[in-house]
C-alpha cells in the first residue's frame, strides 16, 4: 500500500498534539479504505469519476 497521507500535514493540522508514530499507518489505512469505497459507488453508478457524494 502506498502513503497516502503526507506526515507534515498531519502533524501541522495536529499543531499542538502528540502523534504516535503507528498512528501514520492506521490513518493510512483508513483513508486506503475511505477511497476504496469511494471508487466501488462510483463504478456502481457507472461511473469512473469518484465524486464528492461517492464519500
Amino acid at each position: 500500500m502506498a502513503d497516502l497521507i503526507v506526515k507534515a500535514a498531519v502533524k501541522e493540522a495536529l499543531a499542538d498534539k502528540n502523534v504516535a508514530s503507528d498512528f501514520y499507518d492506521a490513518l493510512d489505512e483508513k483513508v486506503d479504505a475511505l477511497l476504496e469505497d469511494a471508487g466501488r459507488r462510483a463504478e456502481e453508478n457507472g461511473r469512473k469519476t469518484v465524486q464528492p457524494r461517492d464519500l
